[in-house]
Formats: structure tokens, C-alpha cells, sequence
């Protein structure tokens, strides 16, 4: 019925397609995240999720996790410096106003306090990525904490993660 050759291109293409799932999951749906602990610095990335992941970042900060939380406000926005009384508050305006011009502010400040320990929030599927960004620009012990996305959101997310990915690590390797 089928040609040989007609079944390996099946084959390979299932293959392909479960590895992508496979990849999928690890890398975006279930990442390596990591469980809160003391750190320098709490890091609030901005993005798609601003609202949930300063919740999140506030919450940690309030709790003790960190004498500082350092949040990134592009374009002008609001800066929670009275978000938690005991706890330092810092504003950056990312350059670029991405992922990596985060880090790359992140590092500065670090450099600057003498932070050996950050943990940042990101949205759970941005945990690869922004491990990977941190882990250029920053020399010392970086954690990641997550927070979910709708799960109507997963689709555009994950597409937009691959993309982000792939620049990350093919375009732009460097912190």
C-alpha cells in the first residue's frame, strides 16, 4: 500500500513532531524553575504578565526573601517603591527593552551592590530564556521563579518563546 520510503518520511515526521513536543514541555511548560530561597535581590522582569509577576515579586520581597527588589519599568512606567516598607526598591529602564537588556542592567546594579544572589521572576515559559540571559551577564548564583499564564495564552506564548529562543541562542550569544 505505502512505499517504503512513504512510511521512513512518516516516521521521521512523527519522530519530529514528538521531539517538538518533547522540547516543548521541558523548555517552556515545565522548565527547571526554581524554589524561592534568600537571595540579594529579588528581579521583576516586565512583560506580557507585569501585573502577576509583581504580585509575585512583592509577595516574595514581603516575606524575606531579599532586602531588594529591583524592577524593570520600560517606557516610564510606574515604579512600587512603596510596595514593601522594609524592602529597597530599584527601578532600570532596560536597554534594549528585552530579556537581555534586563540581565544586562541586572548585572550593572549587581556589579554596583555587591549582589551575589538574585532570583527572578519571570513568566514560566520565559524560564529558559531568561536563565540562559542571566546566566551571560551574571557571574554569581541566579534562581528563577515562575508565574503561569492563562492557559489561553499557552499558543501565542510558546510561539513567541521558540523565536525568542532561537535569537538568543543564535543571534545573539553574548550577554
Amino acid at each position: 500500500m505505502f512505499s517504503p520510503r512513504w512510511r521512513r518520511a512518516v516516521v521521521v515526521a512523527l519522530v519530529a513532531v514528538l521531539l517538538f513536543g518533547v522540547a516543548t514541555v521541558r523548555l517552556f511548560i515545565l522548565p527547571a524553575t526554581n524554589a524561592p530561597a534568600k537571595v540579594d535581590a529579588i528581579v521583576m522582569l516586565d512583560g506580557n504578565m507585569t501585573h502577576e509577576r509583581r504580585d509575585r515579586a512583592i509577595e516574595l520581597a514581603r516575606v524575606g526573601y531579599a532586602p531588594v527588589l529591583v524592577v524593570s519599568t520600560p517606557h516610564g512606567k510606574k515604579c512600587p517603591v512603596n510596595a514593601v516598607p522594609t524592602v529597597r526598591v530599584i527601578c532600570f529602564d532596560p536597554e534594549p527593552v528585552t530579556t537581555q537588556g534586563e540581565a544586562r542592567g541586572t548585572a550593572e546594579l549587581a556589579s554596583r551592590y555587591g549582589w551575589k544572589t538574585i532570583l527572578v521572576v519571570a513568566s514560566r515559559q520565559q524560564d529558559t530564556r531568561a536563565r540562559i540571559r542571566f546566566e551571560r551577564c551574571y557571574n554569581d548564583r541566579v534562581l528563577v521563579d515562575v508565574v503561569t499564564p492563562r492557559l489561553r495564552d499557552w499558543p501565542y506564548l510558546i510561539a513567541y518563546e521558540w523565536g525568542a529562543l532561537g535569537k538568543a541562542m543564535i543571534l545573539q550569544r553574548g550577554c
